[in-house]
């Protein structure tokens, strides 16, 4: 055990916690209805919760469990089965390792919140989320960071997809069940509602942004200076990606808002991802100014000309973003063209499949959308008897 990599590893797994609690929540709570606000908190706390559980029960083990096919990992280490504070994972502690593993598991299902909130219905949340996070993204982290078919050795021969902290693994897999969900689910009955509170959205996006450099830095998994230079360009990239989005959408509307250039931060935040283990501040520059244009392109083409109601952007950020990270590796030569490409093909496949069918089979024993009375009313009083604001807009 090496203890320098440990304490920052324990730093680490607080900060990326931090980025769900309250980061995301209030990130995303900012950006709906008032009437709706608590049932977005409650959402992504709820789901914390629900995912701690389960990453504790079979996600972990499903994830970096001993397999020899590559696909599917052994249940030996279901509840931490012969895990003790003795036991390691490399340098750290493999509990450490486990609770770090878990942030991640709790913030991707997390993520997709963003695309479904307030028109859903909270027992259908809470089922998709737990299953979704079990049968989709645990083998999916698996395939990659668990040594399985599309690591190193595996499907794409000597060199695997790279995904440094979760370009393919977090954020394609959540954008694109999220895409899936708005889509199944249809759009808000109140959807030019304009955010309640900016201010909300700008102190999530900070908590995101500083949370954010244990999500980079602690994917190396180590206090040496590959966590330091991970640190760096993802700040230089979120910084960048800010400013783009603020100059672009100066140039098109005439002005620049405070949640656009938040939201140009999260996606530079979300495409030096992948890349951040293996490009330095001058690629990330690159990475920063094209994700902020980039970005803000998707969100009008997915919700103007595809009229697709992924409420908060959810694909058009993340996905788009972690997408385009992810094959930036290839660009700068840091990764193979074919592993890059072919992971981002299969793993895309993989979660679309799999969304559908948890839609569906959800469906059949829980409501998917709440009734047209409960979603004008919010969602706040009429599921969780609870209301943010006495004046409600």
């Amino acid at each position: 055990m090496n203890g320098a990599d440990t304490a920052w590893i324990i730093v680490a797994t607080a900060l990326v916690l931090f980025m769900s609690l309250p980061g995301l929540a209030l990130f995303y709570g900012g950006l709906v209805r008032a009437r709706n606000v608590l049932s977005v908190f409650m959402h992504v706390y709820a789901i914390a919760s629900l995912m701690s559980v389960l990453w504790l029960a079979f996600g972990y083990t499903i994830a970096f469990g001993d397999a020899t096919h590559g696909w599917f990992g052994s249940l030996d280490k279901a509840f931490l089965s012969g895990v003790t504070a003795d036991s390691l994972s490399g340098t750290l502690p493999e509990v450490l390792f486990f609770a770090f593993q878990m942030t991640f598991a709790i913030i991707t299902p997390a993520l997709i919140v963003g695309a479904y909130v307030e028109r859903i219905g909270f027992g259908f949340v809470m089922a998709f989320s737990g299953l979704w996070m079990l049968v989709c993204y645990a083998p999916v982290v698996h395939w990659i960071w668990g040594g399985g078919a599309l690591s190193d050795g595996g499907i794409f021969g000597k060199i695997g997809a790279r995904d440094f902290a979760g370009g393919i693994v977090v954020h394609e897999t959540a954008a694109i069940a999220a895409l899936i969900v708005a889509v199944m689910l249809g759009p808000r009955r109140h959807r030019t509602t304009p955010p309640h509170a900016p201010w909300m959205v700008f102190m999530g996006a900070g908590m995101l942004w500083v949370g954010w450099f244990g999500f980079n830095g602690g994917s190396r998994l180590a206090a040496d200076g590959g966590a330091a230079m991970a640190i760096t360009v993802t700040h230089i990239s979120a910084a960048t990606a800010s400013l783009s989005w603020a100059v672009w959408e100066r140039i098109k509307y005439g002005k620049a808002s405070l949640v656009g250039i938040v939201t140009g931060t999260i996606a530079g935040l979300a495409s030096i991802t992948p890349a951040s283990g293996f490009v330095g501040p001058i690629a990330a520059l690159i990475i920063g100014g094209v994700a902020g244009v980039l970005c803000q392109e998707a969100v009008n083409f997915i919700r103007n000309k595809l009229q697709i109601d992924d409420t908060l952007d959810v694909f058009a950020v993340h996905g788009v973003g972690g997408i385009f990270g992810t094959i930036m590796i290839a660009v700068f030569g840091q990764g193979s063209w074919i592993a890059q490409l072919g992971a981002l093909a299969i793993v895309g496949a993989f979660t679309a499949i799999m969304t559908v069918v948890l839609v569906k089979l959800v469906g059949l024993f829980l409501p998917l959308r709440v009734d047209p009375e409960i979603e004008t009313n919010g969602l706040d009083l009429s599921a969780h008897g609870e209301r943010a604001y006495d004046i409600m807009s």
